[in-house]
């Protein structure tokens, strides 16, 4: 049957164009009104599962079109969505979406762009060019590097390591892109404690092995031993390795010194990675800028654009030094598809995702919406707001912080002053808040381990928080704490 005869059986059978119109309007109507309220809405929904039950059906024999469709889902699915675009957000390191940014992802939408190639959006893939370019500038990073735009810091890692994989392989005498990893040595993988989770997953896709990353800590919160790296690359022997730096650890913005790292990498041969996630970020600001030094030296770098870009999930990007590297462990090829010396650039060819959304129009969109001055000022705005929380807590009696404040991360727990208490009945209190918190949901943030106690960790990234947000969030925990208290022995 014809798509005509289908529009014939009823006004619900098939997409009809008419409904566009009406399908925008209600959709922009009720995303001007949500953004309106949002700095006013909890962090979290009170009760999901109840809005959720009226999506618990099942799938229609007959559709009751667009404009209804999206009725219901806007009458019930806010209420089982979290706000997490809003000021309150402080876990996970989520960044808002700035309004350049939002309506060019709006945009992108519309134009339903493939940005796996020139040929099929030279908007999309052309914009991509550009914004890695413009990121390049804002990082300090070299401008003849080739980048690719991921879905976020894991697949930008995975792309940055793939290419190391393929170098660390060429350096056995393999293409271990086209032939595996089958019959030779394991990979040395060096990092320290704050080696991020995304790295060791990466690090498993590639066929490298999680247990493969050894960890060279000299204390609880996991510092870099600089003297036992440098040992451990010596005793390689000249054999070719992979360093992993982290710019911004999760849970108090700490760093890898990674200029001592490029160069240790340098001097024994190694590959440098730096996992720049948010804390790459900290290039922008005259007072942070010291925490990344010599991260212009490393072999590939990544970053993520939905968190200190402030641009829609999902965005991420990755740099590295060769290009090459990449079009082997990327090599995507059929008759159908544009031949690998096409001069116009590909990029689904060099990352892991041949399905690409046009991510670059937000981030086209936002760099030029607010320039360096502008995301300079997002930075250093945040670096404030960081320091007022670590004052509050200071200042608090019934707070303690664990960790300096270098960037955007404020590590403490909530310790009251009733009576002592020792670490282990610190932990079962503040873990039993952790939970407690994310049930009122008025605030989002969460619990973490940090030198063998539980703590929170509150990330400030999104462009919407100002300081009344971060003192509710000291008054959120406070009322909790009291109420728990004296339940947590």
């Amino acid at each position: 049957m014809s798509p005509e005869a289908h529009r014939t059986a009823g006004p619900q059978a098939f997409p009809s164009r008419d409904e566009i119109t009406e399908a925008l309007r209600l959709v922009a109507a009720e995303a001007e009104a949500y953004l309106d309220r949002l700095d006013r809405l909890p962090a979290l929904p009170s009760r999901p599962e109840e809005s959720l039950l009226a999506f618990d059906e099942p799938l229609p024999e007959e559709g009751e079109g667009a404009a209804a469709a999206l009725r219901r889902l806007i009458d019930h699915g806010l209420g089982a969505a979290g706000n997490t675009a809003g000021p309150r957000c402080f876990h996970f390191v989520i960044g808002g979406s700035t309004p350049a940014a939002l309506g060019a992802d709006l945009l992108a939408s519309t134009l339903d762009q493939i940005a796996y190639t020139w040929i099929t959006s030279p908007l999309g893939v052309g914009l991509e060019q550009i914004s890695l370019s413009w990121l390049k500038d804002l990082f300090g990073l070299p401008a003849a590097w080739p980048g690719v735009l991921t879905t976020g810091a894991t697949m930008a890692n995975f792309v940055c390591l793939a290419a190391a994989r393929q170098w660390w392989g060429e350096r056995q005498g393999a293409d271990v892109s086209e032939q595996g990893l089958s019959g030779l040595p394991a990979v040395p993988v060096f990092a320290s404690g704050h080696l991020h989770a995304s790295d060791v997953k990466c690090l498993s896709l590639l066929g490298i092995g999680r247990q493969n990353a050894r960890i060279l800590a000299r204390d609880a919160v996991g510092r870099l031993d600089l003297q036992r790296l440098e040992s451990a690359l010596r005793d390689l022997d000249g054999k070719p390795s992979i360093l992993i730096a982290i710019a911004g650890e999760v849970n108090a913005g700490e760093f890898d010194p990674i200029d001592a790292m490029a160069d240790l990498a340098g001097r024994y041969g190694a590959w440098l990675h730096v996992d720049g996630a948010f804390g790459l970020f900290a290039a922008l600001s005259d007072r942070t800028k010291a925490l990344v030094h010599g991260v212009e030296r490393a072999d590939s770098v990544t970053a993520d654009g939905h968190k200190w870009l402030n641009v829609p999930y999902d965005c991420g990007f990755a740099f590295v030094r060769d290009l090459g590297l990449l079009g082997k462990a990327f090599a995507y090829t059929a008759a159908y598809l544009p031949r690998p010396d096409d001069p116009r650039p590909t990029p689904g060819a060099i990352g892991p995702e041949s399905s690409r959304r046009a991510r670059s129009l937000a981030i086209w969109a936002t760099l030029r919406a607010y320039g360096r001055a502008g995301y300079r000022a997002l930075v250093e705005r945040h670096l404030d707001l960081a320091q007022h929380l670590a004052r509050r807590v200071d200042e608090a009696p019934d707070f303690e912080r664990l960790a300096e404040v270098p960037l955007n991360i404020v590590c403490f727990r909530y310790r009251p002053t009733d009576r002592d208490r020792d670490d282990a009945a610190l932990d079962r209190l503040n873990a039993r808040l952790g939970e407690e918190v994310l049930r009122d949901g008025r605030v989002l943030v969460g619990t973490t381990r940090y030198a063998g106690r539980t703590a929170f960790r509150p990330a400030i990234v999104n462009w919407r928080s100002r300081p009344k947000d971060l003192d509710t969030l000291i008054a959120v925990l406070r009322e909790l704490g009291q109420r728990l208290a004296g339940e947590v022995a």
